[in-house]
């Protein structure tokens, strides 16, 4: 067994075909997203009836409508829809796994957990590796063989990989893996008490928290939990208040445990401390103290309950560099863990989830991998538990699980200038914009550091809900629409998201003026995600080498069929961000892995820039630039590009190796010439040539036949096995020939 697709930030899986993975370019609505504040449908619509009994010992969530038929294209003008079918139980792709693969086995109900598990410990090669008391999920690895006799048992409701999440903040040592690049990895530099608490009383003051506090609304009587890496509850910012604490991390190949006994669980500690979470010089447990530091300054005299999800890998991506992640398993027992707590009489009013992965445009509730978690994050809304969820930092209009999830209150970030950085997500899946830029705040062993990122923002919206819940209790819904509407209204683009303003909130004020962004110079060059007016012409001839097939590729016809489109799931990605060294002057924003734009400025000989637009690349061409000492584009960005792959796409990393410059330049040079390796190689190129801006989702590959079309069809084909060369040839004709964007 090994540990699959330790890639890049944030899991999110698949997506409903009405609402595409990185949806580009996509119209948006005038006004911020209500995502929290909308009360759900009293009668929810008709889904696919699942086998009889509940999840995780409460009656489970509505869960979404089956897709249709992944053999059939959309229909055509005047067609009446298919009607829907069933979803199998075994997610794509897993049945073709020889190797074996770690699952998460939904089960109709908790009093199955332990029938099943016996029948999946009888399987040849499966191992059961997490059987938790009374949740209806078991844990699971093993070959597809063996996980397609499993889902044949009528207990069984679906098998589903357990994808890995990150934390979402830039420059946190949790983050630097050194996904693909060889440079040194830095710590952040420190401050010290006096100026790290000058500087966040600054962006509390933004947000009003100090007038909120002056006015004896301080959040008592309130709990908030904090889902995350752990704390130092001992640190002397948090002045006492965490008053639970737990720890689930999981064990695997590459994988282990960060609780401070060293199992899967531990009901006592969360503690950010133990030496597991030390590399070197660096705890790499460091965020969790940092959220709840921020959390406990806007809400001071809340308590806090402490949840540990993140499991240790040593080696991420076969670079030798120790990175954190959390695996969805790990996450759903903590939300079932809160629900326990608030049903046993803790008060919590809000949980704060810093972590996330994936890119949906808008709200991705009808996503069937993602239903278990969306159950628990409703049956917390239900319970009167708010869900705070980071957007993510991919510069995108969109947001990462569990940030997408309707349920959710969901939060960008902003400058103490009510700027939003470049890295942010925005658009009408946020709730809220809260400061997030260069936030000062505790970390493990009575420490300061400066982090950036919607992890930072997230804890500003969990504290203030905190004050608001003692102000006037109420809903989650109702809370966040106290919150919502006194904000101060942030124009991005075509969206307006209000900015946290917890005194007008809580004074009854008026939200501030709008904050407009100036107009783009004259010559911007533009979104990089505008698609272009028509694909260029192709230029033949520009592969330097041969390309690996397994006979001659046919020439694309208009008569060729273009593959049926099916939901394009998207996984995690951890991204290497370096920061400055102890001492060093702080850089004015971070740094952070973002897709490439479609034109690049470049040296003249008269020290000058120019504008150069970017092309195309062939196969051929990408496995030069991944290797060692060759091609013009740097390494660290060839691995910010891996990692944007590996959250767009389902073949890479998790089918197939692509996470990092020797795994990718396999695919893209293979060693065998087979139909399924010349498929292989021209996706990952496609997908490279997107991560570079030199093409678009949205750009028309074939009459009116988009490359999300051909992208999501042709994975599709692959995860069915398949590897026709009619696909093979579309992709390297017309999306990987050598062109300028």
């Amino acid at each position: 067994m090994r540990l699959r697709a330790l890639v890049a930030m944030a899991m999110i899986f698949s997506v409903a075909p009405a609402v595409p993975a990185l949806a580009e370019d996509a119209p948006a609505p005038p006004a911020a997203s209500a995502s929290a504040t909308s009360p759900p449908p009293a009668t929810p619509p008709p889904a696919t009836p699942p086998d009889d009994g509940t999840a995780g010992g409460t009656a489970p969530p509505p869960g979404p409508p089956a897709p249709a038929d992944e053999g059939q294209g959309p229909p055509g003008d005047g067609e009446t829809p298919a009607a829907p079918v069933a979803r199998p139980k075994l997610e794509a792709g897993l049945a073709g796994d020889g190797d074996g693969t770690r699952v998460i086995v939904e089960l109709a109900a908790p009093a199955e957990a332990a029938p099943v598990a016996g029948e999946a410990r009888s399987l040849p090669g499966a191992e059961v590796v997490l059987e938790p008391a009374d949740t209806s999920f078991i844990v699971v690895e093993a070959t597809g063989e063996s996980l397609a006799r499993l889902a044949e048992d009528p207990r069984v409701r679906s098998i589903r990989r357990d994808r890995v999440y990150s934390p979402v903040a830039l420059g946190s040592p949790g983050l630097l893996s050194s996904l693909g690049s060889r440079g040194a990895r830095e710590s952040p530099g420190s401050l010290t008490a006096a100026s790290a608490a000058a500087s966040l009383a600054s962006s509390l003051q933004v947000i009003g928290a100090d007038r909120a506090h002056a006015a004896g609304t301080r959040g008592q009587g309130q709990t908030i939990a904090i889902i995350d890496t752990g704390i130092d509850a001992d640190h002397p910012d948090l002045g006492g208040k965490v008053v639970e604490q737990a720890c689930f991390s999981a064990t695997d190949d590459g994988a282990r445990s960060l609780c401070p006994n060293g199992q899967t669980g531990d009901p006592a500690s969360a503690d950010a401390e133990t030496p597991a979470c030390v590399d070197g010089q660096v705890n790499l447990c460091d965020h969790g103290t940092h959220v709840a530091g921020i959390a406990h300054a806007v809400a001071p005299d809340a308590d806090i309950v402490a949840l540990q999800v993140f499991s240790r890998v040593d080696d991420c991506d076969g670079t030798g560099a120790a990175c954190l992640t959390a695996f969805e398993s790990t996450i759903l027992l903590a939300l079932e863990h809160v629900a326990k707590l608030k049903e046993g009489g803790r008060n919590i009013a809000a949980v704060n989830m810093s972590l996330g992965g994936g890119l949906y445009e808008g709200a991705c509730d009808t996503e069937p991998e993602l239903s278990s978690m969306k159950g628990r994050v409703d049956d917390l809304r239900a319970r009167g538990v708010a869900v705070v969820a980071a957007a993510g930092n991919e510069g995108v209009a969109g947001a990462g699980a569990p940030g997408c999830f309707s349920a959710a209150v969901t939060v960008g970030a902003t400058g103490d200038d009510d700027t939003v950085p470049a890295w942010s997500n925005h658009g009408s899946v946020l709730d809220l914009f809260a400061p997030g830029l260069e936030i000062d705040s505790a970390v493990p062993g009575g420490g300061h550091q400066v982090y950036s990122g919607t992890s930072m923002s997230a804890p500003f919206v969990t504290g203030a809900l905190a004050l608001a819940a003692q102000k006037a209790p109420g809903t989650p819904d109702a809370l966040a629409e106290v919150l919502t509407k006194a904000g101060r209204p942030i124009v991005h683009g075509t969206v307006t998201t209000p900015r946290l303003d917890l005194n007008a909130a809580l004074a009854g004020g008026t939200p501030g003026s709008p904050v407009t962004p100036p107009p783009p110079a004259a010559d911007d060059p533009g979104d990089p995600g505008d698609p272009p007016s028509a694909p260029p012409a192709d230029d033949p001839g520009t592969d330097p080498s041969p390309e690996p097939s397994s006979g001659p590729s046919p020439t694309v016809t208009p008569d060729d069929p273009v593959p049926s489109p099916i939901p394009l799931p998207t996984v995690t990605i951890t991204v290497t961000v370096t920061v400055p060294a102890p001492g060093a002057p702080r850089a004015g924003a971070p740094a952070v892995c973002t897709r490439g734009s479609s034109t690049r400025s470049v040296g003249t000989a008269g020290g000058a820039g120019a504008a150069r637009t970017t092309r195309t690349l062939t196969a051929a061409q990408w496995a030069t630039e991944m290797t060692r000492g060759k091609g013009t584009i740097p390494d660290a960005t060839l691995g910010c590009y891996l990692g944007l792959v590996g959250k767009a796409s389902k073949v890479f990393p998790e089918v197939t190796p692509a996470s990092s410059l020797a795994t990718a330049y396999r695919v893209l040079k293979p060693a065998k010439r087979t139909a399924r390796a010349a498929m292989e190689r021209e996706l990952l190129a496609s997908w490279l040539n997107w991560a570079n801006g030199a093409v678009n989702l949205t750009a028309t590959i074939k009459g009116r036949t988009t490359l999300k079309v051909v992208l999501t069809s042709v994975e599709g084909q692959r995860l069915k096995g398949s590897a026709p060369a009619a696909s093979t040839s579309l992709l390297k004709k017309r999306v990987n020939a050598r062109r300028a964007a």
